[in-house]
């Protein structure tokens, strides 16, 4: 279990810090370019969005490497489930059922690691 809860941890910050990169280092014309969302938001909070997503990144490994302050990855967990929540609402707000898939996996998988670190095998 501590092997799936760590694999799974790896996917998903690898996701996130990819995502999160790519709002944070372009502008809001070519993320809206890619994404059709980023048109609905300002600047500055596609780059909130991008940054709460690499500190999530962080958090889901960075804790259990270093053993500093391992309650902090069922947080990221957590918040990242908030964040994807987020998402599949505004997709679904938009009228982009499709897109809202991705997101809710993303939601699905962060809530197993939060409800796995805070629960089933804290680190």
């Amino acid at each position: 279990m501590n092997t799936a809860l760590w694999i799974l941890q790896g996917l998903l910050a690898l996701a996130f810090l990819i995502a999160g990169g790519l709002k944070v280092s372009r502008s809001k014309e070519q993320v809206s370019a890619m994404l059709a969302w980023a048109k609905t938001f300002e600047p500055a909070q596609i780059k909130l969005i991008g940054t709460a997503e690499i500190l999530g990144a962080f958090g889901m490994v960075l804790p259990g490497v270093t053993r500093l302050l391992p309650w902090l990855t069922p947080l990221a967990g957590a918040a990242l489930l908030v964040l994807m929540l987020g998402a599949v609402y505004t997709h679904l707000r938009l009228k982009e059922g499709p897109m809202a898939l991705p997101a809710a996996v993303l939601a699905l998988l962060s809530c197993a690691v939060a409800a796995g670190r805070f629960f089933v095998l804290p680190l």
